[in-house]
């Protein structure tokens, strides 16, 4: 999609699938006319946003969405924006690249990944919005854009946001599915169109985007003397790089500009929804709740909790309304010995469960998924449709015991 039929979108044309009144994204001071569950985010969202901190598994949850997305039918697409290769190890493969890589499997829908190339996707839209290719080459060969692209603080996460855009409007995918980094720059992430916005308003950024000559006649002697004891310290060709490196941009700042207010509606849509993942740990609960009370404050909501790597409860019903007591055994018999055992295992799930409450109620009423401990690392397809099923079972509320359940 053009950012012009984005303009019209906003403006009241017909949008993209839209949610019904019953699968609406939930907005603080909005009702629900149903308890929905993460099953619904999957068949009618068309981004979902994963946010958590690092080592609780939101890059395995992020790729387990994708793949029941695929299962329902829906061309899904995950990226991730860790240059680790986690997502590519989840998925059974040796290599992920800026491109799409489609993966094949017994699913009726599409399930493609990549992992984010910030370098990669800055190139491409330095090349979409210059006036001409020898703009686009001038500033792609620039020594200060090269070492900016590396180096810039936010790069990463305006990046990763560029092709998140990129995917959501080229109409490929049904459904895209972001991995984002941990938490604390996964709010660089979401605030990376708003900063972009800020910095090409600058009035330095505009002074430097001047014309040579204009800018020449603009500069008052002093600020001319000032360059030149620049010159003399850091050398007249790094000086000049910058300046020629501010001037190559004349004539893009409002493509870009309008690309990170698209950006901005893109994240605040109702077929986007963020997805909070954390494991059972008080520290990690902790930053969870401090993430989503950041979202709140950025007028967004979790829509999803994930739980990942919870002990199971053995003991309660499979509806999950009561605890069944544990049984009685003869003092010294070996059934006493697991009866300890299991008693054991049950402290530690009420000790998770309580570390959980109010991080439950915060985001209440939203859905909460309780993915067990597994007995397997998840390095294919086959190990994230068994964290699938976990997520997006009937009933979801609390991580049951299979066979694979304890490590």
């Amino acid at each position: 999609m053009s950012d012009r039929a984005l303009t019209d979108e906003r403006e009241g044309a017909p949008r993209p699938k839209e949610l019904g009144d019953a699968k609406a994204a939930h907005r603080p001071g909005e009702a629900t006319h149903r308890r929905y569950q993460l099953a619904d985010l999957v068949e009618d969202r068309s981004v979902i946003v994963c946010c958590g901190s690092g080592g609780v598994g939101k890059t395995t949850v992020a790729a387990a969405f994708a793949l029941e997305a695929a299962r329902r039918g829906r061309r899904a697409c995950v990226v991730t924006i860790d240059p680790a290769r986690r997502l590519a190890d989840a998925l059974g493969l040796d290599t992920l690249t800026n491109s799409p890589k489609r993966i094949d499997g017994p699913w009726p829908g599409e399930l493609s990944a990549l992992m984010l190339d910030p370098k990669g996707t800055f190139d491409d839209l330095v090349r979409r919005y210059s006036a001409s290719s020898e703009q686009a080459e001038g500033i792609l060969s620039n020594r200060m854009y090269r070492n900016l692209t590396g180096a810039l603080s936010g790069t990463q996460e305006y990046m990763a946001m560029e092709k998140l855009y990129e995917l959501a409007e080229e109409g490929s995918y049904d459904i895209v599915v972001v991995d984002t980094p941990p938490t604390r720059n996964a709010i660089d992430f979401i605030d990376a169109p708003r900063r972009l916005t800020r910095f090409l308003g600058h009035r330095l950024f505009q002074f430097l985007l001047m014309p040579t000559r204009a800018y020449l006649r603009a500069v008052s002697v002093a600020t001319q003397a000032l360059l030149r004891t620049i010159s003399k310290v850091a050398g007249a060709e790094i000086v000049q790089d910058a300046v020629t490196f501010f001037q190559a941009f004349e004539g893009m700042e409002e493509g870009f500009r309008l690309r990170a207010d698209h950006m901005r509606k893109l994240l605040a849509r109702r077929t986007t929804a963020f997805v909070l993942v954390t494991s059972p740990r008080a520290d990690t609960v902790d930053e969870a709740g401090w993430f989503a009370d950041k979202l709140n404050e950025s007028g967004l909501a979790v829509e999803g909790l994930v739980v990942n790597r919870m002990h199971p409860s053995f003991t309660s019903t499979p509806e999950g309304s009561r605890t069944q007591p544990l049984p009685q055994a003869p003092e010294g018999s070996a059934l006493e010995a697991l009866v300890e055992n299991l008693r054991g295992y049950v402290a530690v799930n009420q000790r998770e469960e309580a570390a959980l409450a109010e991080l439950v109620v915060q985001v209440a009423p939203s859905p909460v998924a309780r993915v067990p401990l597994l007995d397997i690392d998840v390095t294919d397809t086959d190990g994230l449709g068994l964290v699938a099923d976990h997520l997006f079972s009937s009933d979801s509320g609390g991580a049951r015991p299979t066979s694979t359940a304890l490590a």
